[in-house]
């Protein structure tokens, strides 16, 4: 294997920059379409949990697709991982390579990274690489795990593991895998489209050196990352420099239900750079409620901040997606603490740690950046595997994200139902669904159960949503923020935490409240879980909000006339569904005297 060597500095025009960018960001988007099209598995046809993009040998991230960011800004930390793991210790044209040990760089097991080398005139300048979220690696349960003892009881790893070697097969890896998931088929398939999406991000970025060359190529990639540095440091740098500290508790670790989990986040900001420390955060637990520390801690704490100062929604300038805008960010966590365990613990069941690190990331710096954070967010996920066994022996596993809310923002209410902080994962059609697989839905719509967090700007509504199982399963269920509510912000209200219940039409009013996360339930036919998605915080006082707007809310079932009174201090004719001004101008009077 030759290694290309560090082409010699050279500025490219700004035509051809923005050309190249293009090109870079046209290859990860189709890398990504490839990927989700060919799929099988609902979870990465519909809700599109992956990523894809190109690195060059450094393991920078060149451009990654628009896609899940916790997919995106981990494949540098598989690349690492894969450097100390990979078979034969050496690259070759035609490899390919599957890698998803949570010790060596990936962002947890079920993740598979396929990566393939870009060879260009006979040397290795570069990789391009997905990861995507598989339905079933062979885990202790079907889909998802959380209560199990070790790293070993999550399903298959592989480490640097080759699938092809110089472009011929390894067999009796491939016949491995067939032999060690409960949903072989789509596993297959699933892994056989993440090959395809690799090897035509390769082809197109080899496409890419010969129409430019290799020195302009990478000489615009290096311009590229040095400009995104530039730019998150510029907004770094408007951020007063100081520690910002925000705390808040996880509902307990999928075992040990009256144990609750500490999370504490300081920013520190210095100059053009910011320290996110996780110190004083709970100790690693002893189920798969952990965090592997390079594949994903370091990358929730990138996508925060992306968020909150390079959003293209709230930014003038567009700033390419690419290993530049993490640079100026440390991330810092105790080893033997929940955001960076001791091998061999678990660390499968890490997601809602990571949306729970971010909300407190914007909590500590509201302060400092009020015009720029929201509210508390659900801030969760509800992650669900469904299984079961078909007559003729054959599990069907099905995998759901369901959707949460958004806290108030400075200049409007939280959006209601959409996944939040981090997933930008896609709801599976229902219709699919039925089609697939024994479950029916019985109920999906806006939470109307409780309300969201009052304020100038409400919270975001979170989503309801019942499956009825039409045969005996089993479930897993992964959410949070069932005891700590979504925090209100400059006199808004907190939110509504979660709820999630089994019920039964064939036994009405016997109902079942379930923790955040439970394991392997096993549940029989006609069985319902429903679950109520957290509600967001309010943004500024409620008495500043435009009394219309309280109006629209009650009439549509998201406020009651009592709660407008009391919150608002509006007053509501229901029956002419209008707003009494006169009194609602003295009740308000009232309560801004009261404090």
């Amino acid at each position: 294997m030759n290694q290309m060597t560090t082409p010699a500095a050279l500025t490219v025009d700004p035509i051809t920059l923005q050309v190249i960018r293009g090109s870079f960001e046209t290859i990860a988007e189709e890398m990504g379409h490839v990927l989700y099209r060919m799929s099988f598995s609902s979870i990465i046809r519909e809700s599109q949990d992956l990523g894809a993009g190109l690195f060059d040998v450094g393991f920078n991230t060149l451009c990654e697709s628009e896609s899940t960011p916790m997919h995106i800004g981990s494949i540098p930390g598989y690349l690492r991982g894969i450097a100390e793991t990979l078979e034969d210790g050496e690259w070759y044209d035609g490899d390919v390579v599957v890698h998803n040990h949570p010790y060596f760089g990936a962002s947890h097991t079920p993740d598979l990274a396929i990566v393939v080398p870009v060879f260009f005139q006979g040397r290795l300048v570069g990789f391009a690489g997905n990861t995507a979220h598989h339905v079933d690696i062979g885990a202790a349960t079907p889909g998802l795990i959380i209560d199990v003892p070790d790293v070993f009881a999550e399903g298959m790893l592989f480490a640097g593991t080759k699938l092809y070697r110089k472009g011929e097969p390894n067999n009796a890896m491939w016949n491995y895998i067939r032999r060690n998931s409960r949903a072989a088929g789509q596993l297959v398939a699933d892994i056989e489209a993440q090959v395809a999406s690799a090897r035509l991000g390769a082809r197109r970025f080899v496409e890419l050196l010969e129409k430019y060359g290799e020195e302009m190529v990478f000489a615009a990639a290096n311009q590229l990352m040095d400009y995104a540095e530039r730019m998150t440091r510029q907004r770094i740098s408007e951020i007063p420099d100081g520690d910002y500290t925000a705390e808040g508790w996880l509902d307990d670790d999928g075992r040990n239900r009256d144990r609750r989990l500490k999370v504490k986040v300081t920013v520190r900001v210095r100059g053009d750079e910011v320290e996110v420390d996780l110190t004083g955060s709970a100790d690693q637990t002893p189920t798969a409620y952990n965090v592997p520390f390079e594949g994903s801690t370091k990358v929730a704490a990138y996508a925060g901040f992306r968020k909150l100062l390079l959003d293209a929604a709230t930014s003038d300038l567009r700033v390419p997606s690419n290993e530049g805008s993490f640079r100026p960010i440390k991330v810092t966590a105790p080893l033997g603490s929940i955001f960076n365990p001791k091998a061999p613990a678990s660390a499968e069941a890490r997601f809602t740690q990571c949306n729970r690190m971010i909300d407190l990331i914007i909590r500590a710096l509201a302060p400092v950046m009020p015009d720029k954070v929201i509210a508390g967010s659900s801030a969760s996920i509800s992650f669900a595997a469904y299984s079961g066994v078909r007559p003729s022996g054959d599990y069907w596993v099905f995998l759901e994200v369901n959707e949460g809310a958004y806290g108030g923002r400075p200049r409007s209410d939280g959006p209601d139902c959409i996944d939040n902080l981090m997933a930008n994962t896609r709801n599976n059609p229902l219709e699919d669904l039925a089609m697939h697989i024994p479950i029916i839905c019985d109920r999906y719509e806006l939470r109307d159960d409780l309300p969201p967090g009052a304020g100038a700007f409400r919270g975001g509504i979170g989503v309801v949503k019942a499956q009825r199982v039409l045969t005996p399963a089993f479930i897993t269920h992964e959410s949070e923020r069932h005891t700590d509510a979504p925090w209100g912000i400059f006199g808004g209200q907190d939110g509504t935490v979660g709820r999630c219940t089994i019920t039964n039409p064939g036994r009405p009013g016997e109902v079942r409240d379930m923790p955040s996360k439970f394991s392997g339930l096993e549940v029989q036919a006609d069985d319902v879980m429903t679950y109520y998605s957290p509600n967001g915080g309010g943004y500024g006082n409620p008495l500043d909000r435009p009394p219309v707007k309280v109006l629209e809310d009650v009439l549509d079932g998201f406020c009651t006339v009592a709660l407008a009174r009391e919150a608002y201090g509006v007053i509501v004719d229901l029956d002419s569904e209008t707003v009494d001004m006169a009194a609602t101008d003295k009740l308000r009077a009232t309560l801004r005297k009261r404090g």
